[in-house]
């Protein structure tokens, strides 16, 4: 055996290549041709994003683009029965004609009327949700305006938040000393927190006035009914009367379409943001811990049924509100408590 010590691994070329052995190959850089896309370019990832903006902002999902298929049903149903009716009322009146005179010129006067006041209630209904739609455009108006540096479109947004609520008398001194005091502020931000905390201030408490009496009356009713059934009709009932005076305290007018218009949307904000669950400790927080041992079951219910009618009528609240929280805290449903503690006491 020999002493040499083991030979290092070599390459070997072919014959003829000249070189007996080569160095190492060191790594080298290939470009795959895989191109990644950016997240602008993405349309998956944009639309998240872009839905993660508008909840932040509205508190709402903005639902995909899809083809109208319901809308134009809708349109061509409602083509279709206007003029089955209208057939349906030249023959009656022809006919009434027909039989005495005066009973087609009645006919004829009621028709008239009729058309009149569906012309009436179309246009109602027109200016019910255009009220609606401005509150909206107000509201992006006056975040718009906190972020922008140019002083004229936050004035602007003032002057038309003023005009929004000159018909509501609690906001006079307010729209006075915003008057006096706007030019005074230089940042946009400054002038939309002056704006909020003189103009809604004020409409904030009533409205904070109006949904803790609605949840007092719906913890009563729904404690001392003796019908399920009854609990949901009233519920129903206060709810959508809660959500109709907000509408009118900041400045909106709907009306039967508007009203479920705003019914859908507060769902959908009950729906995004979660719904209150109500268990045992927030019960015995309301009732008091001695008297929630002894409390029988549907006074519980009541207690329930309240402090969800409060969660509703914060969600309408910050449908209804031409402007965001900000300056203003927003309320809560444990702001209701106090109020939902008597409650089951005078419905004993």
């Amino acid at each position: 055996m020999s002493d040499d010590a083991p030979r290092r691994p070599r390459t070997f070329a072919e014959a003829g290549s000249g070189s007996v052995e080569t160095a190492p190959r060191r790594p080298a850089y290939f470009d795959s041709g895989v191109i990644e896309t950016p997240i602008e370019e993405d349309v998956f990832e944009a639309e998240g994003l872009a839905a993660e903006r508008h909840l932040a902002e509205t508190g709402t999902l903005k639902p995909a683009r899809r083809f109208p298929f319901f809308r134009i049903f809708a349109g061509a149903l409602g083509v279709l029965v206007s003029m089955g009716i209208g057939l349906w009322i030249d023959r009656l009146v022809n006919d009434l004609f027909g039989r005495e005179d005066w009973l087609g010129y009645v006919a004829l006067a009621a028709a008239g009327i009729l058309v009149l006041s569906a012309i009436g209630f179309v246009a109602r209904e027109l200016y019910g949700l255009k009220s609606l739609t401005n509150i909206q455009t107000l509201k992006q108006a006056a975040r718009d305006a906190a972020r922008s540096r140019n002083r004229d479109e936050a004035a602007s947004t003032v002057r038309a938040l003023s005009a929004h609520l000159a018909r509501r008398p609690e906001t006079a001194r307010g729209r006075k000393a915003l008057e006096d005091h706007a030019r005074d502020i230089i940042d946009n931000p400054g002038m939309i927190a002056l704006a909020e905390s003189e103009l809604l201030a004020p409409l904030d408490e009533e409205a904070r006035r109006m949904i803790a009496n609605a949840a007092r009356r719906v913890s009563v009713v729904t404690a001392v009914s003796p019908r399920a059934l009854v609990d949901i009709g009233y519920v129903l009932f206060e709810a959508a009367r809660l959500i109709r005076m907000l509408a009118f305290l900041y400045g909106g007018r709907p009306g039967f379409f508007g009203l479920i218009r705003l019914l859908r949307e507060t769902v959908a904000h009950l729906a995004v943001t979660g719904a209150i669950a109500v268990g045992d400790d927030a019960i015995q927080q309301v009732l008091g811990h001695g008297l929630a041992s002894k409390v029988s079951a549907r006074l519980g219910e009541g207690v329930a049924n309240g402090l969800m009618t409060a969660r509703i009528g914060i969600a309408a609240m910050d449908l209804c509100r031409p402007m965001d929280f900000g300056e203003i805290r927003r309320p809560k449903v444990t702001d209701f408590l106090n109020v939902l503690r008597d409650a089951p006491k005078s419905a004993r």
